[in-house]
């Protein structure tokens, strides 16, 4: 029986910017690489694994797209005797996926309960070789992220073009100095066509296009082989020596008699060969000795791919799904998953995804496709899971994790746990971002009149500065460096945490005006833990400025293995000698804030926006940069960084006494939040409602203010509906202790530049005590020399003991 629907509307083939799932399935890892192979939806192209779980039928019987395109790959056993050659400037050669896969395919129906679909009918031929030809769902989303850099410039905004002719077709299929039929580059400004430099991927090229350039000055040129329907292409600006955005690019090539409607793509683009030439990074998994590190596999032990910088991520990842918190929240593995017509756009779905890919243990195991010989290890590391779903998620719409540059670990885990407590928690669920909330305890007296106030901020983690104290030149080491010469390395004198934490809970002097005694003397402020998390994540600032550039040191902080107290650090609270500044006091009533002139231009010149300097010397004491700098750092991720506040002088508007407008209360409750939630976040946020909004995701415990300002009593469906207290996250027990569990560590003087790697305390099987453990993207090994590791860890997480 033949399938009827081969030739339905519905059924027609990827447009150039479509996702196209054709490596891993949406809701698992399970991969074309599987012995059943993977089943892309003909129709949305969502993948969907064949194996024992079936997301693939799961996903037919949810939606009813009937055709699937069955891909199933093998690695081609080649035997090698000697080790493979590396790779030269001049023969740049690499591998193509035909070289190393046999790859089969099959149409299937699950409604005409067809397990052989012919591939000729209907309109399958021009579908299922669009679909095998699109760029799989990670390596698209690489691509736009890179894409997302280029810009355009002078010299393609304003291109200036000879006079227009047609171009013969066949003038098009060569270089116009040689024979060269690939790589292949139109000058935008008089059509001269010459083949490019030879490129990544064993592309060959003569140059005779930057020839042409050299000679007739003419700046923009376009690679004929990238140009695709909708518009997009590589262009090159050589007067910039840069790759470059033409917004005109159809109308330029319209210049010269090309349509580009309906031109398909015939080779890779810069972008995609510089994602390529990234993936081939490698990193020591050696000890100082030369040996190598015991790859680990099985549960718990699964590494992650590195997708081109994206190690910041991965380290992050490896240490939050350490957590039982997280193990428990999103590790399912006999649920339904859940329901959602476009699983790969879906956070939850998402999380389940790599929680069940690095904790089952199914995917670590060694490489099959490794050839093991005298040159590889003697056991071979894992393959690594493609977390790149997550990836697109996570970055969506971010200006910074939605690009394929080095981000910084620290501010990436303060965004993911804000991504995570927006998501919704169905009961019996708890958020796992709970375990790392609790409450500091700001408390400012005045230095005339004594009189004190106490503010709390719940937070998830803290930002601790090291000081950086240089050891002497005559004591330092002398080094040798990649050109062989002799030079001394910069040493740092090792600092303890608990030096940290004493600068970080030190008492400090502000600048404020007391509207209760009228003093300018200033303030004494001090903040400490009101309350103590489960977990407690902390960020080493090892930052200071080296000619107004922020530079990261490499000071040595000791960190012990044992349990360490915090019990000193915990606020003691209002004391009974201690006498309230009134309610309608505003410590913040100061003579105008001007900004220290000379700080603000240094703090400007890094690059950071004018309100954010203004807000940091305010906070900082309006005089030392570096302070500043340090401040900025620890509050990036603040809702209203770039807020602009009144810093002049008077009072501001009391809370309490803001108008709430009444219709700003009723969008929020369309978003789910009562009016006593409503009228408490808009008071606190001066009535802005975004910011409204953040506040009440990072205070989903707010009890809310019940004062509507109408002197009533305020009810809500109850007889009587009083406020309650508010209960603070955390724990106020004492004592406190917290132990080391894992560790982001990162090597390079730029947290945009580097690499990142995590260390993790785990039990290994057949081993008596906890050991650390190494995740250096898909290596996974039994760390050594941990000690040195841990002096230099960016991100530390303690649970308390």
């Amino acid at each position: 029986m033949a399938c009827v629907h081969v030739n339905v509307p519905e059924l027609r083939p990827p447009g150039p910017n479509q996702s196209v799932y054709r490596e891993d399935c949406t809701q698992c890892f399970d991969s074309i690489d599987d012995p059943s192979g993977l089943n892309v939806c003909l129709f949305c192209f969502n993948g969907g694994c064949t194996g024992e779980r079936n997301h693939a039928r799961l996903h037919y019987e949810t939606i009813k797209h009937p055709l699937v395109l069955n891909i199933k790959r093998t690695r081609k056993r080649i035997k090698r005797d000697e080790p493979p050659q590396k790779v030269s400037k001049l023969a740049i050669a690499a591998e193509t996926e035909t070289d190393r896969y046999d790859t089969t395919t099959q149409v299937k129906c699950y409604e005409c309960e067809i397990e052989d679909v012919d591939k000729t009918a209907g309109k399958l031929p021009q579908v299922v070789d669009a679909v095998l030809k699109a760029n799989t769902f990670a390596r698209q989303e690489e691509v736009k992220a890179w894409e997302q850099e280029l810009t355009p410039c002078e010299h393609t905004l304003c291109l200036e073009q000879e006079a227009p002719r047609e171009i013969a077709s066949g003038d098009l299929g060569h270089c116009s100095k040689c024979d060269l039929k690939e790589n292949l580059w139109l000058c935008l400004t008089c059509s001269n066509l010459g083949c490019g430099r030879p490129q990544f991927g064993g592309i060959g090229g003569n140059g005779h296009g930057v020839a042409h350039t050299n000679e007739s000055k003419h700046p923009v040129a376009v690679k004929l082989g990238s140009l695709t329907a909708d518009g997009t292409a590589d262009v090159y600006c050589y007067a910039c020596d840069e790759e470059r955005v033409d917004p005109e690019l159809p109308a330029h090539l319209a210049h010269w008699g090309i349509d580009i409607r309906g031109r398909e793509k015939t080779e890779k683009s810069l972008t995609e060969m510089q994602i390529e030439q990234n993936l081939r990074w490698e990193f020591s998994m050696t000890t100082e000795d030369g040996k190598e590190l015991k790859p680990l596999f099985g549960s718990g032990f699964t590494g992650l791919k590195n997708l081109g910088n994206s190690c910041y991520l991965n380290s992050v990842l490896q240490s939050l799904f350490s957590m039982p918190e997280f193990q428990q929240r999103y590790y399912h593995p006999k649920d339904t998953p859940p329901a959602t017509l476009t699983p790969a756009e879906d956070l939850e779905t998402q999380l389940r995804k790599v929680a069940d890919g690095l904790i089952s243990g199914r995917y670590a195991k060694p490489d099959s496709d490794v050839i093991v010989s005298e040159h590889t290890p003697e056991v071979p590391h894992q393959k690594g899971l493609a977390p790149a779903m997550l990836k697109h998620l996570i970055g969506r719409g971010h200006e910074e994790f939605s690009t394929m540059r080095q981000q910084d670990a620290f501010e990436l885990l303060l965004h993911l746990l804000k991504l995570i407590t927006r998501s919704q928690h169905a009961a019996p669920m708890q958020n796992p971002v709970d375990a790392f909330r609790f409450a500091m305890e700001q408390r400012l007296q005045c230095l005339n009149c004594k009189k004190v106030r106490y503010k709390i901020d719940e937070q998830e983690s803290i930002s601790i500065p090291v000081p950086i104290r240089r050891i002497p030149k005559e004591a330092r080491m002398t080094i040798t460096d990649n050109d062989g010469k002799e030079r001394e390395k910069e040493e740092f004198e090792p600092v303890t945490l608990k030096e940290c934490l004493d600068i970080f809970t030190a008492e400090e002097v502000v600048e404020l005006k007391c509207a209760s005694c009228g003093s300018s003397d200033g303030f004494s402020k001090r903040s400490l833990f009101k309350t103590f998390p489960t977990i407690l994540a902390v960020n080493a600032r090892r930052f200071e400025l080296v000619n107004w550039v922020p530079t990261k040191q490499d000071v040595p902080v000791i960190v012990d293995d044992e349990p360490i107290p915090f019990d000193a650090y915990k606020s003691a609270g209002l004391q009974e000698d201690e006498e309230l500044l009134p309610e309608d006091a505003d410590t913040s009533a100061a003579p105008k804030f001007v900004p220290n002139e000379g700080a603000l231009s240094m703090l400007e010149g890094m690059g950071f926006p004018r309100v954010r300097c203004e807000k940091a010397l305010h906070a900082t004491g309006n005089a030392d940069p570096e302070a500043a700098m340090n401040w900025l750092f620890a509050h990036m991720e603040d809702p209203d960084i770039d807020k602009p506040v009144d810093l002049g002088g008077g009072s501001a508007s009391n809370k309490a006494g803001t108008s709430i407008d009444p219709e700003s209360i009723g969008m929020l409750g369309n978003m789910g939040f009562n009016a006593p939630q409503a009228r408490q976040a808009l008071k606190e946020t001066g009535g802005d409602m975004e910011r409204a909004v953040e506040w009440l995701f990072s205070h989903p415990d707010a009890a809310g203010d019940f004062d509507d300002g109408s002197g009533a009593e305020v009810t809500s469906g109850e007889p009587s509906a009083k406020p309650m207290e508010k209960s603070l996250p955390g724990s106020d027990k004492l004592p406190a202790n917290f132990q080391l569990q894992s560790i982001v560590c990162h090597k390079g003087s730029s947290i945009h530049a580097g690499h990142y790697v995590a260390f993790v305390r785990k039990q290994i099987p057949e081993e008596g005590s906890p050991s650390w453990v190494l995740f250096n993207d898909e290596k996974v090994a039994k760390a050594a020399e941990i000690d040195e590791m841990k002096k230099f860890a960016y991100v530390y997480f303690f649970r308390r003991v």
